[in-house]
């Protein structure tokens, strides 16, 4: 063989190389090929839980163990998605938990190794949970996402509230409210509540969006939902926010706003648990649920 036929063999093998490595990209955070199954262990299954938890549908501990805990949300998450629901992480469903979520695999990693309280719930905002979690170690290792308190309804001497700060009445002002964090939830728990504000209610009047604020927090202090902002929010079904991911577009000022005042006692709904669209809404069982008012275009209900 020549040396000219030598080199261009050379080129050829070099260039082939580097056609293999542009379509074969590594991956970064992300899934491996391999199909996650119950009994499964390891990193898929540690990004598996963070992506399912992430999107509110596992709450227990990402740990790498693929049990029954991880099998259910799993199946949740496929069934609110339209995926087939088999309990296996496989191409399909590996694909949409990509699309629906984020994951950090350093920092939750980084978290399991030194043995750290912690959670991955969307919009939690990372670099203060890890502040905390240097304050836990310091302090005897206490969890990082105490139950939030339920502050005191203030009660309301007028039978109409209308929002108008300047009433004479025990609603706290709106401009003191966005100012001042209430004791007991987390700028997370705030910041979360915005983004659902938002996503649900930025068409409606100041008043229903404040109210959409208010019927999650009744959701945390009731015994028949989550007893956390992140459970209530991310529960299957409850929001369609969620399900349509307008939770995660950037809330304004004004729903920031509506939640501090929620927070702060103002329950425009008569402390409703549910509420609809007449215009959209399509189940039955919603209609048959006791109604207390409108505000907007929503029906708040018992």
């Amino acid at each position: 063989m020549s040396l000219k036929k030598f080199f261009f063999l050379i080129i050829i093998c070099l260039f082939a190389i580097g056609l293999q490595e542009t379509y074969n990209p590594k991956e970064v955070d992300a899934f491996t090929n391999q199909v996650i199954q119950r009994g499964a262990t390891g990193d898929d299954v540690i990004e598996l839980q963070a992506r399912l938890q992430y999107t509110g549908f596992y709450n227990g501990k990402i740990d790498g163990v693929f049990g029954w805990g991880t099998y259910w949300a799993l199946r949740n998450f496929q069934e609110d998605f339209g995926l087939d629901i088999d309990g296996l992480a496989g191409a399909t469903t590996k694909e949409k938990l990509v699309k629906a979520s984020k994951y950090n695999a350093a920092w939750v990693k980084e978290q399991i190794r030194k043995g750290n309280d912690f959670t991955y719930y969307g919009g939690t905002d990372i670099n203060k949970q890890t502040q905390s979690n240097k304050q836990n170690q310091a302090g005897g290792g206490q969890a990082t996402n105490p139950k939030p308190q339920q502050p005191q309804k203030q009660p309301d001497t007028n039978t109409q509230n209308t929002g108008n700060t300047s009433q004479q009445n025990n609603t706290p002002a709106r401009d003191t409210a966005a100012v001042n964090v209430p004791q007991g939830f987390s700028q997370n728990d705030i910041n979360l509540m915005a983004n659902a504000v938002y996503g649900e209610s930025r068409g409606e009047p100041y008043e229903g969006q404040v109210a959409v604020a208010a019927v999650i927090l009744n959701r945390v202090a009731s015994a028949t939902f989550p007893n956390t902002v992140a459970g209530v929010i991310f529960e299957p079904r409850a929001f369609t926010a969620v399900a349509d991911g307008q939770i995660w577009l950037t809330p304004n000022q004004k729903s920031k706003e509506a939640v501090l005042d929620a927070i702060n006692g103002w329950d425009p709904t008569g402390e409703a648990i549910y509420y609809f669209n007449p215009d959209t809404a399509t189940s039955s069982w919603i209609w048959g649920r006791p109604q207390i008012k409108r505000i907007g275009k929503h029906i708040f209900c018992k």
